[in-house]
């Protein structure tokens, strides 16, 4: 997958949302940056990572989201040939669900 260079990108973007201090902040600051369009379009990108994470075929995740074959082929491609963004949530996650349970017990 092509990677945004250093003269592409603006860092100001990727910095001002590490400044973001909760789920509410981070919330607004994109309610304030993009379109419902643009927000769904990620939410439903999010979500269709997440499924195929989780396992769930194509078809199923078709009908539970309502994203197009392309969009979770192009997720499916991210997971398996990107710069490893999705997996670096899904390893913290995991991490975050493990820590109470290692304390529990």
């Amino acid at each position: 997958m092509a990677r945004i260079t250093k003269k592409e990108k603006s860092d100001g973007l990727y910095r001002a949302i590490l400044t973001l201090q909760s789920e509410e902040e981070v919330y607004d600051f994109f309610q304030d940056l993009c379109t419902v369009t643009e927000l769904r379009a990620m939410e439903q990108r999010f979500e269709v990572a997440v499924l195929l994470k989780q396992g769930m075929i194509y078809n199923d995740i078709l009908e539970r989201t309502g994203a197009s074959s392309a969009t979770i082929s192009r997720v499916n491609r991210s997971l398996a040939f990107g710069h490893g963004g999705y997996q670096v949530f899904f390893d913290r996650q995991e991490q975050q669900q493990a820590a109470p349970e290692a304390a529990g017990e």
